[in-house]
């Protein structure tokens, strides 16, 4: 297959040693520049979704993909709904729960939770809270408190930490809505055991959930055999929207249903909007790359004035003149994002072990796990982005070629001429 000869002279114009030594330098820095923007965009957004991934587990890990509730009022008969939820397509498991805001006190320690009750039985099947238990185990939930024992409670690690309190002391759990008594509103409290504390990675839920079987949270919030709503697993998380929809249109006005996504669709849609910013961002790397492309090709121009217009006097049209400079620029362009992709996915790919080796090296410790709660840094390369990245560099250089390409192609061969 033979090679257009404007692709050829664009080649030769790139190898040749020209006069000027600032004009090579000035290539150098463009390909650099596009390098060091394509590298910088994969790292970038491989970290973003690293921490999005690693935070949509999270939530998923403590969270249920869909949670069914009755508006109001406590649901009733909720074995029945549970069996007809079980039943849709695309549920694999389904348990009840009981959602309640309390106080955790221990005399000198008081904190705000919110109390869930749980089936430790069905829990399991659909939510990972057993997976974060560090201390302790799920199993001590079910203890009815009989014979003088008192029944279990989780809670998170923060929280254990705020209470000072480790695994088999005694906590008071206190509900604000209680009795009315001669002298006012008495509120309810009953005294708990810690049977387990549990580490889910997020401040948020480590500090403000505690968890206890559900027949204590009905005895504790006077429900009787009534509970808040009905907790599901899917078997794809990203189809949830249209369960939901189909819940919401099948049982009527009663039952509402809300997915995962749209419970935090505030942190999910801050993060989206942070990668969309940074992409453009730090695309503005890019845009200042092409304006060094773009001087190139201006001087490059003006060195070869003389070999344009003998191009041209030998029958060379406009649009040829055009293609050699365009293709010149364009392979700048090129190369830097090949050498930008090929170093953002070594780094995003060592990341972790980089870190490491700089903090040892600075003595810094710039990412604490006690402070970020990571027990590593997340980074995730989509492939997606990496031919998003590279298309986008590839294009940003080829329009910044197209205006030095036609200021040669303009040239004429007299003018060119007159002073050579």
């Amino acid at each position: 297959m033979s090679v257009p000869f404007e692709l050829k002279i664009g080649l030769r114009y790139l190898k040749a040693k020209r006069k000027s030594t600032f004009i090579s330098i000035i290539t150098f820095i463009s390909t650099a520049g596009v390098t060091l923007g394509v590298m910088a965009l994969i790292i970038v957004l491989a970290v973003m979704t690293g921490f999005e991934r690693d935070l949509k587990e999270k939530i998923l890990g403590t969270n249920a993909h869909v949670v069914v509730i009755r508006s109001g009022t406590p649901m009733q008969s909720y074995q029945t709904v549970m069996e007809q939820l079980r039943r849709l397509p695309g549920v694999r498991a389904a348990t009840p729960f009981i959602y309640n805001q309390v106080m955790l006190s221990t005399g000198r320690h008081v904190s705000g939770v919110v109390l869930r009750g749980i089936d430790p039985v069905s829990d399991k099947q659909v939510t990972r809270l057993s997976r974060s238990i560090v201390q302790g185990s799920m199993d001590d939930l079910s203890g009815t408190g009989a014979n003088g024992a008192l029944p279990g409670v989780l809670i998170g690690r923060e929280l254990a930490r705020h209470l000072n309190l480790f695994l088999g002391d005694r906590v008071n759990v206190v509900s604000p809505t209680g009795t009315i008594t001669p002298l006012g509103m008495m509120p309810k409290l009953k005294p708990f055991r810690v049977a387990g504390i549990f580490n889910t990675g997020m401040f948020e839920y480590d500090s403000t959930l505690a968890y206890v079987s559900l027949d204590q949270a009905q005895k504790f919030f006077d429900l009787g055999d009534t509970v808040t709503g009905i907790q599901l697993k899917v078997a794809d998380v990203y189809a949830t929207p249209e369960l939901v929809r189909r819940i919401n249109h099948e049982f009527g006005p009663d039952l509402y249903a809300r997915d995962w996504m749209q419970m935090n669709k505030n942190i999910l849609f801050a993060l989206k909007t942070e990668k969309v910013v940074m992409f453009i961002i730090l695309t503005l790397i890019v845009l200042v790359a092409a304006f060094g492309i773009a001087s190139t090709l201006f001087m490059v121009v003006m060195e070869k004035t003389r070999d344009i217009a003998i191009l041209k006097t030998m029958g060379a049209r406009s649009s040829s003149i055009m293609k050699i400079f365009v293709f010149e620029g364009l392979l700048i362009g090129v190369v830097g994002t090949i050498l930008g992709v090929l170093f953002g996915l070594l780094v995003s790919y060592n990341l972790e072990p980089i870190i490491d080796l700089v903090q040892k090296l600075t003595g810094k410790n710039f990412f604490s796990k006690e402070i970020y709660y990571l027990d590593h840094f997340p980074s995730h390369v989509v492939m997606s982005d990496v031919v998003t990245i590279s298309v986008t560099a590839i294009l940003i250089s080829f329009v910044a070629t197209l205006y030095p390409a036609w200021q040669a192609s303009r040239m004429l061969p007299a003018e060119a001429l007159r002073y050579e």
